[in-house]
């Protein structure tokens, strides 16, 4: 009998793939296309990559760093504006301070060239994976208040007085795991475990930088936060005591 509860890869997403590298481009295609990815467009420049985020609800974005009229950051930067849709980084610098730029950025993830076609469709298959489990395991009634928030985890985004607060897909997914897990305690090496699938060796200021952006944004002093808090010496805890205090 079949398991009703088994997420299944949704291989009829939208997934869209820049490289200015036809080649290479046309190979991840075929690629993506031989696993039954079919519904894949491409495009060999940013601002193409830009118009197409705009015009097509897509679901997953293959974003090589190098282009000719834009880089990918800034690519990524455009989107991110108006679209959480995961992106996966692909760059032939190994240096870890471009890894934590496109995470920082708001990448999902970062694959080094060159890669083997298993390794790309391990990595989509875990990003879309992921992307359908928030789907499936959201309901109607799955939102949280804080203050003049509320965090809709059926829509995966963050309003204030009604109006949406823009976040990157990483800073979402840290707020929510966050709030999901409100007035626990979280080291760090769970939440780099949890979010970006990494070990905490060298990633320690890809946490910082995140924490520091979501209290930018939720929080009126960010230098004095009331709702992320940081546990010395332990890690981070979103505090639960607040929204006591603003519930009716």
């Amino acid at each position: 009998m079949t398991d009703s509860k088994i997420i299944k890869t949704p291989y009829h997403k939208k997934i869209l793939i820049v490289d200015d590298d036809k080649s290479l481009l046309n190979m991840i295609k075929v690629i993506a296309n031989k696993e039954g990815y079919y519904n894949v467009y491409t495009v060999s420049s940013g601002y193409e990559a830009i118009e197409v985020a705009k015009r097509i609800k897509l679901d997953l974005i293959i974003l090589d760093i190098m282009l000719p009229d834009i880089d990918g950051y800034e690519v990524c930067r455009n989107i991110r504006l108006e679209s959480m849709v995961p992106i996966i980084f692909l760059s032939a610098k190994s240096d870890e301070i471009d890894k934590l730029l496109s995470y920082a950025m708001g990448g999902d993830e970062y694959i080094e060239k060159p890669f083997s076609p298993r390794e790309l469709l391990a990595k989509i298959k875990a990003v879309l994976i992921r992307q359908q489990y928030y789907e499936n395991k959201m309901n109607k009634d799955n939102t949280y208040m804080f203050g003049k928030y509320i965090l809709d985890m059926n829509k995966r985004m963050l309003l204030c007085e009604n109006k949406e607060v823009l976040l990157t897909a990483k800073e979402y997914l840290l707020l929510e795991y966050l709030v999901v897990n409100r007035g626990i305690t979280i080291s760090k090496e769970r939440i780099l475990e949890k979010i970006w699938d990494v070990d905490y060796d060298g990633y320690d200021n890809t946490i910082m930088v995140h924490i520091r952006h979501l209290r930018e944004k939720i929080e009126e002093e960010p230098s004095n936060p009331i709702y992320i808090k940081t546990v010395k010496g332990r890690g981070y805890m979103f505090n639960d005591d607040i929204q006591r205090e603003y519930k009716i």
